[in-house]
């Protein structure tokens, strides 16, 4: 329902300083292989290197997939830091992970406030807390109510 349909510099911002370049594959802390600003899937194998344009054309490919599916499951109008802020939490955690969250749920009952705080829960890979989610969420957060 949201009318926004595409990230806007702000969240762009906030996933690239995240995610960050890297142009060789390499294992993130959930054990995926990743590549460019954070990119996965099958495309991305052991000993893979690609350009810095390569990486940036695997982010745009990556977020289509991600902004369609914010505006397919957001029921509720949002503003475009709300969106932002939602589009990377997607690219981070995956859509069926957003798809079933309560944060979503939160969202699109219109509890914003709420919804807010749930960003905090979605600090953990391998089942441990890690700090460069903590502070990934926070910023989510942060984004989401300004």
């Amino acid at each position: 329902m949201t009318d926004i349909k595409q990230i806007g510099k702000p969240g762009l911002d906030l996933i690239k300083s995240f995610e960050g370049l890297k142009l060789r594959a390499y294992l993130c802390p959930a054990k995926v292989w990743t590549i460019g600003f954070g990119s996965t899937g099958q495309h991305v194998t052991p000993g893979k290197v690609i350009t810095e344009a390569q990486a940036e054309e695997l982010l745009k490919d990556d977020l289509d997939r991600f902004e369609a599916a914010v505006t397919r499951l957001v029921t509720v109008p949002l503003h475009q830091n709300q969106y932002d802020a939602l589009v990377s939490f997607a690219f981070n955690v995956g859509i069926s992970a957003l798809e079933r969250s309560t944060l979503l749920k939160r969202v699109n009952a219109k509890l914003f406030d709420q919804a807010k705080a749930e960003f905090a829960k979605w600090n953990r890979a391998g089942g441990r807390p890690l700090a460069g989610l903590t502070r990934r969420r926070a910023a989510e957060a942060a984004l989401f109510g300004s």
